[in-house]
């Protein structure tokens, strides 16, 4: 008998409607290559559209659902455009939708934000003479501390604001964990740097000015010394932005606090071909949520032209994730065949959407959210295995 995954997908707003139905079919055609596992995928509303209809962001059940029995959650964006032309946002002024994205962060304790940064063959990057083999690493973003910890409020006078705080929280033990989750990471990818093949974990930091960096800095050293074979490397965040466009092919993992981890992977982002080749997972222990890194683009929405290889690969980590969690070998090979697909179908270059039609790929008539998502199904169901 297979073994059956529970999923709660959640495509949520705006273009996570097409490009997370999108994954779905690849992931499905996945699993009927491979065979010797079952995916059962719930899907639910939720998101700023569910709130203008209910008043709430999602349902009892989807939330039930999603925090105590999916074995792994699959989210699109959200984001909602109201009548009146703005943002949806809840009475304490965030977006709705805040409540599942950053909600589930916290409550599920996903303390790794794993964004890889990977320019796959075929892909435009803005970065003159780099190519795929310059550009493959992985950003380790502490995701349940630092600035983005809810301690936060504003002070008003007479009807307007007078100050506004932000609590930046650093804690050892998040930081630990943190580290060691990048160390272990650079250790079972072993293929190291692209510049020299060595396994390196940069710790990009402000600890030259702020104290909650120089704990995390001090943490990382302790975490790095039951890791001898991997080489420890470090940054000032500012620094490294300018780094990571000069030389990208000398970083394999990285590691970084949750505020300067959230900007410098849009940077990331930019180098490996634009967000909609950026996926990510949100890990924690035997929890994972795994989404593509674009919003959920309202403007875009409904036109079938979005980018689904983000989602696409989004749910080749969440493969992954779940093959090595639960010791199931067919979701690690599933996992590795969509990747697979993907990457063969973006060195043929003859099937992609608008936003990597460019540079040498820029006479490429642009293709449909949907044609790009059947042209990897294709190919998985093609594959030798």
């Amino acid at each position: 008998m297979p073994r059956k995954y529970k999923i709660a997908v959640l495509p949520g707003d705006g273009i996570g409607r097409e490009v997370i139905p999108a994954a779905l079919r690849v992931l499905l055609a996945a699993e009927e290559k491979v065979s010797g596992f079952q995916l059962e995928p719930i899907e639910y509303e939720c998101g700023g559209e569910y709130y203008l209809k209910t008043g709430r962001e999602w349902s009892e059940e989807a939330e039930t659902f999603t925090k105590e029995k999916a074995d792994a959650v699959l989210l699109g964006a959200v984001g909602a455009i109201g009548p009146d032309g703005e943002q949806v946002r809840l009475p304490d002024r965030n977006l709705a939708g805040y409540n599942i994205v950053l909600g589930l962060r916290f409550q599920l304790d996903l303390y790794a934000n794993v964004r890889p940064i990977k320019l796959y063959e075929g892909v435009p990057t803005p970065l003159a003479e780099k190519t795929h083999k310059d550009i493959d690493m992985v950003i380790i973003r502490e995701n349940t501390e630092g600035l983005y910890t809810p301690a936060r409020g504003r002070l008003e006078k007479g009807g307007e604001t007078e100050l506004a705080v932000d609590l930046r929280v650093i804690t050892k033990k998040g930081a630990r964990r943190v580290a060691k989750f990048a160390f272990e990471r650079s250790v079972a990818r072993r293929q190291g740097a692209p510049v020299d093949g060595v396994m390196r974990v940069t710790c990009v930091d402000k600890s030259n000015l702020l104290a909650g960096c120089q704990l995390f800095r001090e943490t990382y050293d302790e975490v790095a010394q039951d890791f001898p074979q991997v080489e420890r490397d470090y940054a000032y965040v500012d620094a490294w932005t300018q780094w990571c466009l000069r030389k990208p092919e000398y970083y394999d993992l990285l590691v970084t606090p949750n505020e300067f981890g959230d900007i410098i992977t849009d940077l990331g982002a930019s180098i490996q071909g634009g967000l909609g080749m950026a996926p990510a997972g949100n890990i924690g222990e035997g929890k994972g949520v795994f989404e593509p890194v674009h919003g959920s683009a309202p403007k875009h929405a409904g036109q079938n032209k979005a980018n689904p290889i983000a989602a696409i690969l989004a749910g080749a980590m969440m493969l992954d994730w779940l093959g090595a969690t639960r010791k199931d070998k067919n979701l690690s090979k599933a996992g590795d065949l969509v990747t697979q697909s993907v990457a063969d179908v973006l060195r043929e270059g003859k099937t992609r959407t608008y936003d990597i039609c460019m540079g040498d790929w820029k006479g490429i008539t642009p293709s449909s959210t949907e044609t790009v998502a059947t042209a990897i199904a294709d190919r998985i169901r093609k594959a030798s295995l």
